[in-house]
């Protein structure tokens, strides 16, 4: 199913709030959180790690992965090629993220997993990883019979998008559990740093609903009907 639109101004739009969203998520992390350290006495400094690769990792570039297949005017070879590396760029960052977030919690004495946030977040970086090696696999090296990758891209597809849309809405679901800590720990519920966090919450839904527009919109240039993933 396509829209009856052009994808290029949705894609124009996705890279312009990924930009924003990076603004964003620094200026809440540096301004108002106190910035990024792997070691210090201050461990609010480990957590910051863990929403900015979360967000720039399985969000932004995840997204710039999907839609890679309508926003670059390259063979259909080398946008495979784009879109399996900027899945891998994800799924590291994804990865360094949650174990910056494991770190924080085992130096601060904080329980790990015990919220559906943290449980969510486990199960989408664990079905990228698992998505990104079968399709690497399959579709890429060495790659599986015609007949298989056919049946196949189906289902690459549909659960690429799940696991992303899941990613978008435990992105939000993350950014109010950390606020309702904050304000439990005392930050003001209609301050400047409250409404950021809402604010780039927002942003956040906003970029993977364009991410979606782009996706079901028309292609620059016709696009042929191999095996390749979206």
């Amino acid at each position: 199913m396509a829209l009856g639109v052009a994808a290029l101004p949705f894609t124009f739009v996705v890279h312009a709030l990924g930009i924003f969203l990076l603004v964003l998520v620094l200026v809440w992390t540096i301004d108002f959180r106190g910035g990024f350290a792997w070691e210090a006495t201050n461990k609010s400094l480990i957590f910051n790690i863990h929403p900015l690769l979360m967000l720039i990792g399985l969000i932004v570039i995840g997204g710039e992965a999907i839609i890679s297949y309508k926003s670059l005017p390259f063979t259909k070879e080398v946008r495979k090629l784009i879109h399996l590396v900027l899945h891998a760029i994800a799924l590291i960052l994804g990865i360094v993220g949650i174990i910056a977030a494991f770190k924080y919690h085992n130096e601060s004495g904080i329980a790990n997993l015990y919220s559906f946030h943290s449980w969510l977040g486990i199960g989408i970086i664990a079905l990228y990883a698992i998505q990104w090696i079968y399709a690497f696999l399959l579709f890429f090296y060495p790659g599986g019979p015609v007949g298989l990758r056919t049946d196949c891209l189906p289902w690459h597809v549909v659960l690429g998008f799940l696991i992303y849309l899941m990613a978008i809405g435990n992105a939000a679901i993350g950014f109010l559990e950390k606020l309702t800590f904050l304000e439990n720990s005392g930050l003001a519920k209609y301050g400047s740093e409250a409404f950021l966090v809402n604010f780039t919450a927002l942003i956040t839904i906003l970029f993977g609903a364009f991410v979606v527009f782009s996706v079901l919109s028309q292609a620059p240039v016709e696009e042929d009907q191999g095996y390749s993933p979206i």
